[in-house]
């Protein structure tokens, strides 16, 4: 019997990623497409759809090949009916049956859930928590997502909006508004937009000085990435707002894995490329707020499949869902 494929589907509010995945995790073919949400999203299915039998038709394989696709997508998701509950960037009216869309353009079977899920599930799989059946994955991109893992189970909670670790609290008086319509979310702090937006508040301090000051007054603007670099390089600022960032993570994180006890606490996103100068303040702050049973057990690490994680853990739905 010639080798069965799955395909892995993360879809996002600008590009989506799709690959083709075998039963063991390893990525065969991966490619991108744009994603297009005018007309109320209704050209995403038929464009994933489309993109996997033009994939095929260039590899000379038949679709036969084909298990079923996986898909990871953002917002909330009834994942026994199929839906998305609602989505804010996608142009999807609440309630869009994604499951059913999908499948009845390919003929496949399609399983899917929450895209912060499936990076988590790809990391338990083929990833820094491999091996790992209790696991808290922890996106930092452009805002802070969250997938939690139990006994080898998604934690998606009655409505699926388990795992919202962004959404925590953590700037109760005084923090910044969220896109959620809270303040003070986790989200505000340590994503690439809060980061970006503290240090921009320092900046409104006329004795704002150093590299990463001179960086905005050159630029009219700075970037995470030039947050952390400075900091490597002893800048006082840039290192004023990794700890700030690295304070708000690790109590949360505590937080987490005292309520849960994880084997591992993986950090991933755009954010976690920032590497030790982040994961070891991290790590200092989680271990002065967690319980002490819990920092004995939990260990933090750095996410290591980057941006393949999301398809992985969509093509893991796969597997499951047949148990092969």
């Amino acid at each position: 019997m010639s080798e069965q494929w799955i395909v892995g589907v993360d879809l996002g509010g600008t590009t989506t990623k799709l690959a083709f995945i075998n039963l063991n995790g390893e990525i065969l073919h991966k490619w991108e497409i744009p994603t297009d949400n005018s007309d109320e999203g209704q050209n995403i299915t038929t464009n994933i759809a489309n993109a996997i039998d033009s994939k095929l038709v260039e590899l000379k394989e038949q679709k036969a090949k084909l298990i079923g696709i996986g898909m990871g997508a953002p917002g909330p998701i009834d994942n026994e009916k199929g839906v998305v509950l609602n989505v804010v960037n996608l142009g999807w009216k609440d309630n869009f049956p994604l499951q059913e869309s999908l499948h009845s353009l390919t003929d496949l079977p399609v399983e899917i859930e929450n895209d912060a899920n499936c990076a988590a599930l790809g990391e338990m799989w083929d990833g820094a928590g491999s091996g790992a059946r209790d696991l808290v994955c922890v996106t930092l991109g452009t805002g802070v997502g969250g997938g939690v893992i139990a006994n080898g189970n998604i934690v998606r909670g009655i409505n699926g909006a388990a795992g919202e670790i962004g959404h925590i609290t953590s700037k109760p008086f005084g923090g910044a508004p969220c896109n959620c319509g809270k303040s003070g979310c986790l989200e505000t702090i340590a994503s690439a937009t809060g980061i970006v937006r503290l240090a921009e508040d320092e900046f409104s301090n006329a004795e704002a000085k150093g590299q990463l000051a001179l960086i905005f007054a050159e630029n009219g603007r700075v970037t995470a990435k030039d947050v952390f670099d400075c900091a490597r390089k002893g800048d006082e600022l840039a290192k004023k707002l990794v700890d700030e960032v690295a304070f708000h993570l690790g109590f949360a994180l505590a937080n987490i894995a005292n309520t849960l006890n994880p084997e591992k606490i993986v950090l991933g996103g755009g954010v976690s490329r920032a590497g030790d100068i982040l994961l070891d303040a991290v790590k200092e702050n989680f271990s002065m707020y967690a319980f002490s049973a819990v920092r004995e057990s939990t260990t933090l690490a750095l996410a290591t499949l980057g941006n393949d994680a999301g398809v992985i853990g969509a093509a893991w739905l796969i597997k499951n869902k047949l148990s092969i």
